[in-house]
Order: C-alpha cells, then structure tokens, then sequence
C-alpha cells in the first residue's frame, strides 16, 4: 500500500466537506477528478473508505479509522513545508558568527544593524572571541562561519576574502609624531610599542625586518604584548605608547581620542576571511548574511 500525497489530501477534504462539489472546490480541482482521486486510494488500500450517496459522502468505518492519521500526517507535512518556506524567504532563520574581539565591537555589529533593518525576522547571534578561537568554533559548528585574519599554516576550511587593509599607526592626540607628514616603521621603533600576543606580532615583525632591511639596525620591539586590541588601544590613549592596528578599528580609536595614521615603508596589509566548514551547506539566512557583510564592507572601505 502506497497511497500517495494527492489521493490523502482529497479523502482529507472529502471528509471535512461531506460532499464532493465543496472538496473539489478546496482542492481546486473538478469533481470529476476528485471522485478519480478517492477512487485511487481505495484500489491502492484495497478497501472502501466513503459511502456515497446523493446529497453527502458518508465515511465507512476504515475511513473514520484512516481520517485523523492522514489529516495529522497532512498537517505535520504542510507545517514543515511552510517552515521551510519561511526560510527560504528569509521569514525566519538564526546567523551564528564567530569573530574576533576587535571587529566584534567595530565592523560586525554595524553591518548586523543594517543587516536587521532589510530582514528583521532573521536572527543574528554574533559570538566574540580571541582571533585563535575563531577557527575552532566554525570547525565544532558552534558558528554558521567565521571571520578573521589569514592564518599559518591555513585551517581545514573554505576560505572567501572579504576584506585586505593597510595596517596603521595609533597614537594619542597631541603626541609628537602628530606633527609629521608621513609615519615609517622607523618611527614605531622610536617609541614604546603595545602590540597583540603570538601569531600577529611574530608575523607582523618578520614583515617589516624583511621588507625593510635598515630596521634591523633599529629593531622594531614591543614593549608590552596584550591579549586584546581594545586593551591595547586604552594603554596608548593612558600615553602607555603606541600601537599598530588595522583601519577598521578607527571608530573606536576616536572613541579613545586617539589618531591614526597610515604606515609606509613598508607598507603591510592583512588579508581578512570568511570561513565556513567544507562540504556543510549554509542555511539561506547565513548565505544572505554573507553576501550582505561583503557588499557593506566593499561600501564602507570605498
């Protein structure tokens, strides 16, 4: 037995109706193609499931039986069908992001307003993290996906740029190197350097002693290695020194009172990522997320 989705919607409808004119008229089909539909279950059942007579159809006892369990079945179905509906039309959904400490209190949550303003019923949860747990979040599926810096070696997932700055030089307002026309590294290696812990100090050094042989001479150092950004942007604006930053961060640099500048010789630039686990496919609301984060970024840096 293999009735199929057609001949449970009619009998459905006969059964609420009672009458053949009104079922056919609530599944918009003829009557004749409804009679056709009842007709089917019954061979494919093997067992008759309405009386007919001239002014009502009369359910027989296997119908009364069958009714509940189809009107159910039909029930979970169109609720599940729907649901995906509301999906797809980004109705309903839940983005799940993991990002850095930083952008977190910068970038992500202006695009999330602008986001939410376009589709209010869709849900974004965006989790803070320290840029090394980023990874490891996407990878568990605690996040859809997530943004962050180029990473050595490369982590097992698909990566799409998003975004690639010039790093920049922070400092508080009124400070010495305000006054000057165009900031080197040269000028870093001048004055105390508060910089993040591990991977991007390292790398960030082997830049510029690389990319500009005289600076080894004059080595660039940190002075003092935090685990945060903001942590490191407070420390400059108390006077602590100065810091090196990407210029997304700028609002709240301003908000610190503090100046940024561009950075040259050399001038080095990170590279930003979308991450998602390979061979997961995103809901519709995180893929219209996605596109949504690389259109305002390519707006806001323009």
């Amino acid at each position: 037995m293999n009735p199929t989705l057609r001949q449970m919607r009619a009998f459905v409808a006969l059964a609420k109706t009672g009458n053949f004119t009104l079922a056919a008229q609530a599944m918009h089909v003829t009557q004749s193609a409804l009679s056709g539909l009842i007709k089917e279950l019954e061979q494919t059942l093997g067992a008759k499931v309405v009386d007919r007579s001239t002014r009502r159809a009369l359910l027989t006892d296997i119908g009364r039986e069958l009714y509940p369990l189809f009107s159910q079945m039909i029930d979970d179905l169109d609720g599940a069908l729907a649901n995906v509906a509301d999906h797809t039309r980004l109705k309903k959904g839940i983005v799940r992001i993991a990002a850095p400490q930083l952008l977190s209190c910068t970038l992500m949550p202006e695009a999330i307003a602008a986001f939410r303003k376009d589709y209010p019923e869709i849900e974004v949860r965006l989790g803070d993290t320290a840029v090394e747990s980023v990874i490891a979040r996407v990878l568990s599926g605690e996040a859809d996906f997530g943004v962050g810096p180029e990473r050595e070696p490369a982590p097992p997932l698909d990566a799409r740029l998003l975004f690639e700055m010039p790093f920049a030089l922070v400092f508080p307002k009124g400070h010495q190197l305000e006054s000057a026309a165009r900031l080197t590294w040269k000028d870093v290696a001048r004055h105390p350097l508060i910089s993040l812990q591990g991977q991007f100090t390292e790398r960030l050094l082997d830049e510029v002693h690389a990319l500009h042989g005289a600076l080894r001479e004059v080595p660039v150092k940190p002075a003092n290695e935090v685990t945060f950004m903001t942590t490191a942007l407070a420390m400059a604006a108390a006077g602590l020194g100065v810091t090196v930053c990407l210029p997304y961060a700028a609002p709240l640099a301003s908000l610190y009172g503090l100046v940024m500048r561009p950075l040259e010789e050399p001038v080095l630039s990170r590279r930003f990522f979308i991450y998602t686990r390979p061979g997961r496919s995103l809901s519709p609301a995180a893929e219209r997320f996605i596109g949504f984060l690389e259109r305002f970024v390519q707006r806001t840096s323009a």
